[in-house]
């Protein structure tokens, strides 16, 4: 009942935020139609293009196509190419999705140990190196790469991208980079909420109990710290994935990598309306989907998540009222 209650909220969500995305798009000044076929077109010719597109119907109608056809997977027709936006938007997504997948992957295997190690010994060199990561821009950190890798060594291309499917190895070599640039800086940022984490399940009453038990703190940590601390680990992770989606754009830029913020920006310089109207639209959806996993693996992680969410309080709030209150 409780997961039933969340796709619920998630579904009204997204029904909310996509009423905002087409309104906001039709407050736009001018005609897509008569954006798309410039100064020159005659009043004919604008007539046609918007029965093609559909703007010569009422809002209401427009909006229950747009949604209609998003639902059984067509995106509607791109201004600029006039090519179905549908499989552009599905390969731009993808290539995104691979890139910060692995993007936030790596963090996590870099966040995780250091973080726990930080916040056990103290770690300084380890705080301090992080605090260098969250001050370098993802972009500075990838041309310094691509200064070093690829035209210093020449280890590595500059840039470019190959799908797995067309050459593995060329597709692997071309990832390292931006994976790396874009892991740079998440893996900074969550090593010190891993730290913090841990620093705060160290210091409470149930791993004191443990402790006086003659657990030792190690397996202490491993058996019921670790689990407490992953919860507002999952939060921050949650976060950094959504708006890595975004920020990959800049990445993408510096790359040449055919992502969806890329996608998104070049829909943008050429005032492709329906283009950016359906890339945003997936965008949010991305988002939700993320925020929705991440509140079953709350009531995963914890049970007692899902009781205290059938009240006001959000998932997130009950995870970090449970983690100060004791163990898991």
């Amino acid at each position: 009942m409780t997961i039933l209650k969340t796709v619920l909220r998630y579904a009204v969500t997204l029904l909310i935020a996509s009423i905002i995305i087409f309104v906001l798009i039709r407050v736009i000044p001018g005609d897509p139609a008569a954006i798309a076929l410039g100064v020159t077109a005659t009043p004919e010719a604008i007539a046609e293009l918007q029965a093609q597109l559909g703007t010569d119907q009422s809002l209401i109608s427009q909006y229950f196509t747009w949604i209609s056809g998003m639902l059984t997977g067509s995106f509607g027709t791109s201004l600029s190419s006039g090519q179905d936006i549908s499989p552009l938007i599905i390969d731009r997504m993808q290539v995104s999705l691979i890139l910060v997948g692995c993007s936030i992957v790596l963090s996590l295997l870099i966040a995780v140990p250091f973080g726990v190690i930080s916040a056990r010994r103290g770690g300084t060199i380890i705080s301090g190196v992080s605090q260098v990561g969250i001050a370098i821009p993802s972009f500075l950190a990838g041309i310094l790469l691509v200064s070093v890798f690829a035209v210093g060594l020449g280890w590595l291309p500059a840039n470019g991208w190959i799908p797995p499917n067309a050459d593995f190895w060329g597709f692997l070599t071309r990832l390292i980079l931006p994976v790396l640039a874009l892991s740079a800086v998440q893996a900074a940022i969550l090593t010190r909420y891993v730290r913090s984490a841990v620093m705060d399940v160290l210091s409470a009453d149930f791993m004191r109990t443990a402790r006086s038990k003659g657990m030792p703190i190690n397996h202490a940590l491993v058996v019921h710290g670790l689990r407490n601390a992953a919860l507002p680990v999952l939060t921050v992770t949650g976060l950094q994935l959504t708006t890595l989606i975004i920020g990959a754009v800049v990445i993408e830029q510096v790359f040449v990598i055919p992502g969806i913020g890329s996608m998104l920006l070049e829909s943008v310089s050429n005032r492709d309306l329906p283009a950016i109207q359906s890339i945003v639209m997936v965008l949010v959806a991305f988002t939700l989907v993320v925020n929705f996993i991440v509140d079953i693996l709350y009531q995963v992680i914890d049970p007692r998540i899902g009781l205290r969410t059938q009240g006001s309080q959000s998932p997130a709030a009950t995870a970090a009222s449970l983690t100060s209150q004791g163990g898991l």
